[in-house]
């Protein structure tokens, strides 16, 4: 779990909230069946599975080696000590800004929960450094990462039979309220907000079709999410002068570009053999060419695509990847 950088890290420290794609073990010891501390969950991480949903480092993972640190962001559920001083990662698999989303797998810490974590560790923080001036300083120097929003769509809204929200909003109206309670959510300096990923390899298992019409269906509502997600960026960066947000576009990541082969050969199933509910089944030997497989179970994508994500977010290969600035020159700011 060395990553053997020499120097510093461009930050004090990197506070991680989201969902499955961001877990390292925050629901390993909770009742759900949202949880990844299994093989061939973690084949490629380093002592094996953490509760990562990858065969090996997550996005946030190698966000933080590029930034410098020398070990990974530890898991709210386990982090102890003046580790904290470094950040936590309070993601939760199933985990959505609405609190009612993703119940009907068990449990799982929402982002209203994830943001009372974080108040629990600014606490004791505060103790460490032995008076409330200190901790905020500390933390005006942190970054913030928040990537929310997939499954209020994967695990609310396109699951009827369990939600009612499809029946009381269109899909305009869904957006605009997700994005209301976001905004209410988050308002921290020096955030990185996330768009949601890309869900075409989501919707075999979730919507039980092969075709192309509910894929269609969610990444048009996705977009509309993320259309208000970076219109709110620039609202908030104007309303609040202290405050530094970027938008980063996973979406956008996920579009083929016509000028340069796609880096996967594989895109419409995953590495691992699948359990119902498109997770990986438990001990069943993945695909050997992981590096060619843009996902590793229905939802979740692979180490090399986290990868390319990861090193796009950090610094921008289009200019549509992230917004104003990416994750670089925010650590400059």
């Amino acid at each position: 779990m060395i990553f053997h950088v020499h120097g510093g890290s461009q930050v004090p420290c990197f506070f991680i909230f989201g969902d499955s794609l961001a877990d390292n073990g925050n629901n390993n010891g909770v009742q759900t069946m949202a949880k990844a501390n299994y093989e061939p969950y973690g084949i490629d991480f380093p002592g094996g599975p953490t509760g990562r949903f990858t065969n090996g480092r997550t996005t946030v993972d190698i966000i933080a080696e590029l930034l410098g640190f020398e070990t990974y962001i530890p898991p709210f559920a386990t982090a102890t000590g003046l580790e904290i001083l470094k950040g936590v990662n309070y993601a939760s698999g199933s985990a959505g800004i609405r609190n009612e989303t993703g119940i009907h797998l068990g449990i799982r810490f929402s982002l209203d929960r994830q943001l009372h974590h974080h108040r629990v560790t600014v606490s004791r923080i505060a103790k460490i450094l032995e008076f409330n001036h200190g901790a905020t300083e500390h933390l005006s120097k942190c970054i913030y990462s928040v990537g929310m929003g997939s499954n209020d769509y994967i695990n609310n809204y396109f699951m009827p039979n369990f939600y009612p929200t499809s029946r009381i909003y269109t899909q305009e109206e869904y957006a605009t309220v997700l994005i209301q309670q976001y905004s209410a959510q988050i308002k921290e300096d020096c955030v990185v907000w996330t768009g949601t990923d890309r869900l075409y390899a989501a919707c075999n298992s979730v919507r039980g079709t092969n075709g192309s019409a509910c894929v269609d269906e969610m990444n048009n509502a996705v977009a509309l999410f993320n259309g208000e997600l970076k219109s709110l960026v620039d609202k908030l960066n104007a309303d609040l002068p202290d405050a530094n947000l970027i938008y980063v576009n996973t979406f956008g990541m996920g579009m083929p570009l016509e000028s340069i082969p796609p880096p996967f050969t594989v895109l419409n199933v995953g590495c691992c053999k699948l359990r119902e509910d498109g997770q990986c089944m438990i001990s069943q030997p993945p695909c050997r060419n992981r590096f060619t497989y843009a996902f590793y179970d229905s939802f979740h994508p692979t180490e090399a695509a986290n990868k390319i994500t990861a090193h796009r977010s950090y610094s921008a290969f289009l200019p549509s990847d992230t917004y104003p600035i990416d994750i670089s020159h925010l650590a400059q700011r």
